[in-house]
């Protein structure tokens, strides 16, 4: 009898330029869908502008990107990225998010295709640099409670030897619970902070966007 065909290997991680563009609008019409559920959950901990300040500042973001030539290096991409949240979007979310992206991108340098371990070192150097920006630790009911796991668990796919569909899945996942941690924690930093222990029970906003972005720049 014949022998039936091998499987297809599955894909490794491999994400150009053109990927991370497509990624970046998918985040872009993310945020916007999400914008209002955002608003509302921050209207319970902080100052009630999270989703419209995000929304305006990713819509900066794919403004500023559409202006730059194709061949950008994904690298220069996120830095870019970074530097218009720094100076479009409003709040502390801003710096934040702003810092971890630009971080990913100086630790992605100049190369042209971001492999699975040099993906899972740009996660955590994002992670690193907002973690120092926000100067908060897991626990602290921040954005860093869904992205440190998220980076953690990126880490372990690749070193493990996951394709890129499993990796993506895996980060997405523990993204999905750092995010949901972070209800019956009481606040530590940001503005939430003055509500003490009222804080606790609810999802802290920057948490749930962080969820959001991560999962649309995984094509979740």
């Amino acid at each position: 009898m014949p022998r039936s065909p091998a499987p297809p290997l599955a894909a490794p991680i491999a994400i150009d330029a053109a990927a991370l563009r497509a990624g970046l609008g998918r985040v872009r019409r993310t945020i916007d869908r999400h914008a209002a559920a955002l608003t509302r959950l921050d209207a319970v901990l902080g100052d009630g502008d999270h989703g419209d300040n995000l929304a305006i500042g990713f819509r900066a973001v794919e403004e500023v990107v559409g202006g730059l030539p194709p061949e950008t290096l994904p690298g220069e991409l996120l830095r870019t990225v970074g530097h218009r949240l720094v100076a479009a979007v409003g709040g502390a979310s801003g710096p934040l998010y702003g810092t971890a992206f630009m971080e990913a991108g100086f630790r992605a340098g100049s190369v042209s295709v971001i492999d699975g371990r040099l993906a899972a070192a740009m996660l955590q150097a994002a992670t690193d640099g907002l973690a120092r920006r926000g100067r908060c630790a897991v626990g602290d009911k921040t954005i860093l409670d869904t992205v440190h796991p998220a980076a953690t668990a990126l880490t372990a796919a690749v070193w493990t030897g996951a394709a890129a569909s499993d990796a993506a899945r895996a980060t997405t996942e523990a993204a999905r619970l750092g995010m949901i941690s972070t209800r019956p924690l009481i606040a530590r930093r940001g503005i939430a902070l003055r509500l003490g222990e009222r804080s606790a029970g609810h999802l802290d906003p920057g948490a749930v966007s962080c969820f959001l972005i991560l999962r649309a720049l995984a094509g979740r």
